[in-house]
């Protein structure tokens, strides 16, 4: 992950996130708590990068919003499983785990605005009585 570089491409972005939680995973300790807390954290820090790739097909403005926010979801889920994997500690050292719950608080960040955006632009259109 390089934090140090800015270009907003939001799926490469995505996509090197998915790719770190697997690499974090991969890493973490093989007991049954950690086997248990990798596969969830396996399973919600991946899912932002289809489902944004849903939204992108989004039938319907509500469509757009709803993946959306199933992106959002899923993001809160993985910071919680992250967390948790640090306090146990389930990782080998907290240094793996924060560059990636930071980018969990930035991402948290860029869907919460991107749905208040879309549902204001939404609410814009109705009133207006654009289609």
């Amino acid at each position: 992950m390089d934090s140090g570089k800015r270009d907003f491409d939001l799926e490469e972005r995505l996509l090197e996130y998915a790719a770190d939680i697997i690499r974090l995973t991969e890493t973490m300790r093989r007991t049954q708590a950690g086997i248990h807390v990798a596969a969830q954290l396996l399973r919600s820090g991946t899912s932002a990068l289809p489902n944004h790739g849903e939204a992108q097909a989004a039938e319907s403005a509500a469509d757009f919003v709803h993946k959306l926010s199933i992106c959002l979801k899923e993001l809160r889920e993985t910071r919680r499983w992250l967390r948790l994997a640090q306090r146990v500690p389930l990782v080998k050292t907290d240094s793996s785990v924060d560059p990636l719950l930071r980018e969990t608080e930035e991402l948290i960040r860029i869907f919460y605005r991107s749905i208040s955006t879309a549902k204001k632009r939404t609410l814009r259109k109705e009133s207006s009585g654009e289609r």
